[in-house]
């Protein structure tokens, strides 16, 4: 990403932690940490679908299933929150597992349609085992987070802000390590070019796998986080209103960057909020998403990343 994230990244993250000094409205610390938890959501999908070519309409499951294995095991179990996060992303990736079996030696249409239907299994299975996961109602009231005596809720939710910009800078800082390794390198061949990849010895049903599984660990967190932070977990996480939001800032931020969903999902969260604010908005914010997406890909289709590169460059002056 040459001068883009030796020089404007850096200062990025440096602003993100310092805006808790300055900015103490609970409101906008909390757009902020949701801004955070999309940006994990878009960013590893980003992972299958723009490094390998993947089409897996099945991302927001592995979310979903984080979401369910921490209000369960917190709420029902009584295990730590703490600890219910993190095996978010172990259940989430064991999902990604199963569902990776018979998308592995698919290809196009028939990778959306087997992984859009295992979400919508995965929903009816939630609604119609009430007695564990509340059914439509969900489940509420899950425990939050403490470090001793001191509870996250408090501060207007300084600690659950900077929790989600420390799960979020974990994730990119995976994310870009492993599109660097030659394991990404790999990824990027089996997109482009799967006669040549196989051709260089590479399993193109193992780097699937790989994928799918690697892109649903963080996933699964988020969702873990999700449900502790806002203490509720309901089918809506499954649904296609944030699966829909989620891929605009795949496609809006940039297809195949990492960081560009990452911008994305910052620019979008505040934006809809901000036209949810206006009068008359309200349901319009979605079409003016909708509208921004299709420019975005009609005029940069790099997406914001690249319309920021190029910026950055011809300002430099490269």
């Amino acid at each position: 990403m040459n001068r883009l994230s030796i020089f404007i990244l850096p200062a990025v993250l440096i602003v993100l932690l310092a805006v808790p000094l300055f900015v103490e409205d609970s409101y906008i610390r909390h757009l902020f940490i949701v801004a955070f938890m999309y940006a994990v959501l878009a960013s590893n999908w980003d992972l299958s679908l723009g490094y390998t070519g993947l089409f897996n309409f099945g991302h927001m499951t592995f979310f979903g299933v984080g979401v369910y294995t921490a209000a369960i095991a917190a709420k029902t179990l009584g295990v730590d929150p703490w600890l219910a996060i993190p095996l978010s992303g172990v259940t989430a990736a064991l999902s990604a597992l199963l569902i990776a079996a018979p998308v592995a030696r698919l290809k196009g249409i028939y990778v959306v349609l087997v992984t859009f239907a295992f979400s919508q299994l995965v929903l009816q299975l939630i609604l119609s085992q009430s007695q564990i996961t509340g059914g439509g109602e969900g489940m509420v009231r899950l425990p939050y987070l403490r470090l001793g005596d001191y509870s996250f809720i408090r501060d207007y939710k300084l600690g659950y802000y900077y929790v989600a910009l420390g799960m979020l800078t974990l994730s990119t800082l995976f994310l870009t390590a492993l599109v660097s390794s030659p394991f990404g390198k790999s990824l990027k061949a089996v997109r482009d070019n799967e006669d040549y990849a196989r051709a260089r010895g590479i399993s193109i049903t193992r780097q699937r796998i790989a994928v799918l599984v690697l892109s649903a660990i963080f996933t699964g967190v988020a969702g873990g986080f999700y449900a502790i932070y806002l203490r509720v977990a309901s089918p809506e996480a499954l649904g296609f209103g944030t699966m829909s939001l989620t891929l605009s800032m795949v496609l809006i931020g940039g297809v195949g960057t990492i960081w560009g969903p990452v911008i994305a999902a910052l620019i979008l969260i505040f934006a809809t909020e901000a036209f949810a604010g206006i009068r008359g908005m309200e349901e319009a914010r979605f079409i003016i998403i909708a509208v921004a997406m299709i420019l975005v890909l009609r005029l940069a289709p790099g997406g914001v990343l690249a319309l920021l590169n190029r910026l950055t460059n011809s300002t430099l002056g490269r």
